[in-house]
């Protein structure tokens, strides 16, 4: 056992600053861990949010030592002897108090993007896909919901005036999950991604792949392939000969 200086933001939407505490630190322990016991032994009222304490619910995300981490998965052991532990809440939501952030932008952005459509003429039970293209978007199916990735961004972590039109890494991975449905019939996922999303925004600098806890590749997998089929939709020659003929084949049939 040792004994380790926590310094840990308090404070609400109005304003706040840090508080010191030194507390004892066991072999093996996380940071949630030690912010526990400060709440037990020193601070009953410090704000924390959590729940399963296994790295799936994403609750417990904050700021530690400046980098945006799930607190029960980061072991103590990642710091050198004697180097203080600062802990402070996600800085691209709004404070509710203490290390407790309004991450609601998140699950609105969520609400605005079309569901999954089905083909019209298949009943639930008669949807059947290729085990690859199951595979595909496995991948993003492991994401979390903790918006490490939305708050590391800094599309919008430096720069509030973007949150209207940018949703962000979390929800980029959904529409190009969508996207690659074989099973899905909307054709606009594309339209809609640059359009409504901000997905032009992003200049793919990989931070939030950097942070994201289930080591999902956010932007080689999802954000660059879907701006490469925004980009070929929109500027590939023949795809636009092709829209071309095809809508003029349409002007030109005779009326029903």
């Amino acid at each position: 056992m040792s004994t380790r200086t926590f310094r840990v933001w308090r404070g609400d939407a109005e304003g706040g600053d840090f508080a010191e505490f030194d507390v004892a630190v066991n072999e093996g322990e996380v940071v949630l861990d030690v912010v526990h016991r400060i709440q037990a032994e020193q601070a009953p009222d410090l704000a924390v949010r959590w729940n399963c304490k296994a790295g799936k619910c994403g609750s417990c995300s904050a700021e530690v030592n400046g980098m945006p981490r799930l607190m029960c998965m980061t072991r103590m052991n990642l710091f050198a002897d004697g180097e203080p532990v600062t802990i402070t809440p996600l800085r691209t939501f709004p404070v509710v108090r203490d290390l407790v952030t309004d991450v609601s932008f998140n699950y609105e952005k969520a609400r605005q993007m079309p569901q999954f459509a089905p083909p019209a003429d298949l009943k639930p039970g008669e949807y059947r896909m290729q085990q690859v293209d199951v595979e595909r978007s496995q991948e993003f199916r492991k994401c979390i919901e903790c918006f490490l990735c939305q708050n590391t961004c800094h599309v919008v972590r430096d720069h509030e005036e973007n949150k209207p039109p940018f949703s962000g890494p979390r929800l980029f991975i959904r529409a190009a999950e969508l996207d690659m449905h074989p099973l899905d019939a909307r054709d606009d996922r594309r339209e809609a991604a640059q359009d409504a999303q901000g997905l032009g925004y992003c200049n793919i600098t990989k931070c939030c792949t950097e942070v994201c806890p289930e080591h999902i590749k956010i932007t080689d997998n999802a954000i660059i392939p879907m701006k490469e089929r925004v980009a070929g939709d929109r500027y590939d020659p023949l795809v636009w000969l092709g829209r071309k003929i095809f809508r003029k084949g349409k002007s030109d049939s005779p009326a029903g």
